[in-house]
């Protein structure tokens, strides 16, 4: 229970303490600074995330990262087991990304602005009209040389294995053209949403090989694309 109270503690540190610091820096962007700014931001917050880990007394074995682009644009397509996922990919992708987070968390408090400060796009995944100017959003960013992430289950797997994937979840990749770097992460679950107590427990987290799809015929980037990326992460988690 000490421990659970410790790292929602580091939670709330990161949501009020650090805040100031990064909205000082969102501010700045506006005068010429928007990429400094915005690798500032995402360093204070991978700070945070990866002294969350060892105070969840988490054990990660990260391999793979050699397959990380370290420039252009880039989409890191992941499973989804838990909560602890994010804090996984703050610590270890080792640059700026944004996210599809869902409309409710734009009514959230302070977790709100942190999910804008990183690059976060909130989406109506009910209305698909509104929708799609959000992911035209996301497809610039990743065209002007930026990172986003995709969890194309939909949801938590909570436990359950690999989920399907939602069809056309990768269409923000295959219309940026983008680098895909397919994520397998194993263990997050047990975290703290198995028990609703922080547990220390063992973590793999793998960034596969990566897939240029502007490399690829139209044909290649349907459902072919989908299947091939599901069948890695699969594999990987087994």
């Amino acid at each position: 229970m000490i421990k659970t109270i410790f790292c929602f503690g580091l939670v709330v540190l990161a949501v009020l303490v650090l805040l100031p610091f990064a909205l000082v820096a969102f501010f700045l962007s506006f005068f010429g600074l928007q990429k400094p700014m915005k690798v500032f931001v995402y360093r204070l917050v991978q700070g945070w995330a990866r002294t969350m880990i060892p105070a969840a007394g988490c054990t990660v074995t990260v391999t793979g990262r050699e397959n990380i682009p370290k420039k252009g644009g880039v989409c890191f397509i992941s499973n989804h087991c838990g909560y602890f996922d994010i804090i996984l990919l703050l610590a270890f992708c080792g640059r700026p990304f944004g996210f599809m987070a869902k409309k409710e968390l734009l009514y959230l408090p302070f977790i709100n602005l942190w999910i804008f400060l990183l690059g976060g796009l909130f989406i109506d995944r009910k209305n698909i009209r509104k929708a799609v100017p959000i992911i035209s959003k996301g497809i610039k960013r990743i065209k002007a040389g930026g990172g986003m992430i995709i969890f194309p289950e939909g949801t938590r797997s909570k436990g359950r294995g690999l989920l399907p994937f939602h069809q056309g979840s990768i269409k923000l990749a295959t219309q940026a053209g983008a680098v895909i770097v397919p994520v397998a992460i194993e263990g997050s679950y047990e975290v703290f949403e198995k028990t609703k107590r922080v547990a220390g427990v063992p973590i793999k987290v793998a960034f596969l090989e990566s897939i240029d799809t502007a490399k690829m015929q139209q044909e290649e980037k349907k459902q072919v694309l989908c299947d091939n990326i599901y069948s890695a992460i699969k594999q990987e988690l087994a």
